[in-house]
């Protein structure tokens, strides 16, 4: 079978990506941590070296921290093992290193590994696709009170389903931090707005408004397992793949 290897195995996302595979019966090649004491799962110990994982491993999932992605794609590459990153808070370096790695390995790269949440982002291209930009686009999130980026990854993933709807550049198009005189919202513009607090898992809301009339369609996380199993479903079919980057539109055959 397919073993798996968990790179920020100590985290919580790492804890609970370890929870799933054992569950499914996906073997645990190992995890790595800036402090490597104790064990991944009963019998398996961690590692600080993400090289002497990505060798032990047949594919990788990392949920740590961007300033660790660099390291982790070399080790991918080196040892020509496919990685998932559903690391969040990336920019456009990290990007362009995926984009190396991928010509060399496959890479999962996504902003949510939930499966209901690709599902929504594909229920969101279609009704941006569908819909005049007379519908005013916004994104609405909610997270704990401990994460650190914002917008969320999530957000942006739907964000860029609807600019991929409407056929335009997210980039061009967002509005985020509204305070004070902003002055009117833009035309075609898609909104982000950020929540923190508690230990809320993942809340996500995303309305289009036209004058008289408001859809809204949205997906609640209640806990970091479903994170996790789609993580663990995301690699098992990233190993069979070639090399390149992919995301779970991929997996979910959207």
């Amino acid at each position: 079978m397919t073993s798996i290897g968990i790179f920020g195995a100590a985290g919580r996302m790492g804890r609970a990506i370890a929870q799933v595979a054992a569950e499914t019966g996906a073997p645990l090649a190992g995890g790595t941590d800036r402090d490597p004491a104790g064990e991944i799962a009963p019998g398996i110990a961690m590692t600080a070296d993400p090289l002497a994982l990505a060798e032990a491993a047949d594919v990788l999932i990392d949920f740590s921290v961007p300033a660790a992605l660099s390291s982790h794609l070399d080790a991918c590459v080196a040892a020509r093992k496919p990685i998932l990153i559903g690391t969040t808070g990336l920019e456009a370096a990290h990007h362009t290193l995926i984009d190396r790695a991928a010509a060399h390995i496959p890479v999962l790269q996504t902003g949510n590994t939930a499966l209901g949440v690709n599902i929504l982002a594909a229920l969101v291209e279609r009704a941006a696709a569908s819909l005049g930009e007379d519908w005013d686009i916004e994104i609405v999130e909610m997270h704990h009170r401990h994460k650190v980026d914002a917008p969320s990854g999530t957000a942006l993933l739907l964000g860029e389903a609807a600019a991929r709807g409407r056929g335009i550049a997210l980039a061009d198009h967002s509005e985020r931090g509204r305070d004070g005189i902003t002055g009117a919202r833009a035309t075609g513009a898609i909104g982000f707005a950020a929540l923190r607090g508690g230990s809320v898992a993942g809340d996500h809301q995303v309305i289009f408004a036209a004058d008289g009339e408001r859809i809204e369609i949205g997906h609640r996380a209640e806990n970091r397992i479903i994170f996790a199993r789609g993580a663990v479903k995301g690699a098992l079919w990233l190993a069979a793949q070639p090399a390149g980057r992919y995301d779970m539109k991929g997996v979910l055959g959207l």
